[in-house]
């Protein structure tokens, strides 16, 4: 539920509301109404503008990195899209196969307006591979953009479908993670402490394969015994975890900040949303105006 708050949040600015607002305003014939509906304007225009600009500063100011090579945290990646295990999404709609879908099914009503009957989006994570290697992308709470979207009217319904094929070239930014031997942290210490603590939960089998004497205890000599076969155990795990490939993540970032995927460029998104912070940087000092003519 979060997450879709934080889209619908993100869709305000590109959204009619100032629009809408007028047209309110100019069903009354009253100061006071204008008066109102203009700073709401106001107030609308410069969240809308506060949340493009850090979208714009978010996307023009992270450089783009390499996958292989990318630094644990927020980064910026460009690569081709595909699916996981070569198993495709199908949309819901058009049953096409894609990396990711959002459907919406609209029904007219009796006064000619649409209104949402049912809608949703695909969480199934996919790919992103610049050639250096691939990452998986979790596309649950991020923004997704993409310019593959299909509308058509049938009787009395309309059908609107958004996509991400496996042909798209994707931008994405967000917070890189990478697990895997390179990643690995515990010390050879750590590991033969908590394989002796495994083994003490099966205190008959300790007892079966290191209690020499059959006297029912361990004594100084036969723990001794216990710890070398501890430490070759944690030899061996440590060097099968460290050989393991590494496997990379985009996921949403936990401070906040911009999660975006989309098959535009990151100089079209850049311009978009300097564009649209711009515009309501004008209808805002144009509310404004407008308000102190009324006053």
């Amino acid at each position: 539920m979060f997450a879709s708050l934080r889209q619908q949040y993100a869709q305000l600015i590109t959204s009619g509301a100032q629009l809408l607002l007028l047209l309110v305003g100019a069903q009354f014939h009253s100061a006071t109404v204008w008066l109102w509906c203009l700073s709401a304007m106001a107030l609308v225009s410069v969240a809308a503008w506060y949340s493009a600009l850090q979208r714009w500063r978010a996307i023009s100011g992270t450089p783009t990195s390499k996958i292989a090579s990318a630094a644990q945290g927020y980064v910026e990646l460009l690569g081709k899209g595909r699916n996981l295990d070569d198993a495709p999404v199908l949309s819901e709609l058009t049953a096409l196969p894609c990396l990711w879908y959002r459907y919406k099914i609209e029904r007219k009503n009796h006064k000619n307006e649409w209104h949402t009957e049912s809608s949703g989006e695909s969480d199934m994570p996919f790919l992103l591979d610049d050639g250096s290697a691939a990452c998986i992308v979790d596309p649950a709470g991020a923004e997704i953009i993409t310019q593959n979207c299909d509308t058509w009217v049938k009787n009395d319904y309309r059908y609107t479908e958004w996509k991400l094929l496996n042909i798209d070239t994707l931008y994405a930014i967000g917070e890189f993670r990478t697990a895997g031997g390179s990643t690995e942290a515990r010390t050879h210490r750590e590991e033969i402490r908590a394989i002796l603590a495994e083994w003490k939960q099966d205190m008959p089998e300790l007892h079966r394969c290191f209690d020499l004497n059959q006297d029912g205890e361990l004594d100084m000599n036969e723990w001794e015994l216990a710890r070398r076969a501890a430490k070759r155990e944690a030899e061996k795990r440590l060097a099968q975890a460290r050989s393991a490939p590494d496997q990379h993540y985009l996921l949403r970032p936990g401070d906040g900040r911009l999660y975006l995927i989309s098959n535009l460029s990151p100089a079209k998104l850049a311009r978009r949303y300097a564009i649209w912070a711009w515009l309501h940087l004008l209808i805002f000092i144009g509310a404004l105006a407008a308000i102190s003519w009324l006053l």
